[in-house]
């Protein structure tokens, strides 16, 4: 346990952050699932553009707000633009 105030202070603030943190994370890792899904259950094209959409806008967004690292979000991003495209192309 914090001895100083401010210590405890930052303990709750980091609590807070980290919660935060597991909730983004865990809603990009809902709309990755999603996409592999739709892909696998050979959806119609236009879900599995809908889901494409979104799972690149949440990267992007955690990608410059830093909550994931940027490579990581571009990485991610090309990953699901191949899965697209060989999808499409099928």
């Amino acid at each position: 346990m914090p001895l100083h105030k401010s210590a405890e202070k930052r303990l709750r603030q980091s609590a807070r952050r980290n919660e935060r943190n597991r909730a983004r994370k865990k809603e990009l890792k809902g709309l990755l699932k999603n996409m592999q899904k739709l892909i696998d259950t050979n959806a119609e094209k236009s879900e599995v553009e809908s889901a494409y959409r979104a799972a690149v806008q949440k990267l992007d967004r955690l990608g410059v707000k830093r909550y994931i690292h940027a490579n990581k979000a571009s990485r991610k991003k090309a990953q699901l633009t191949k899965m697209l495209n060989s999808y499409t192309q099928a």
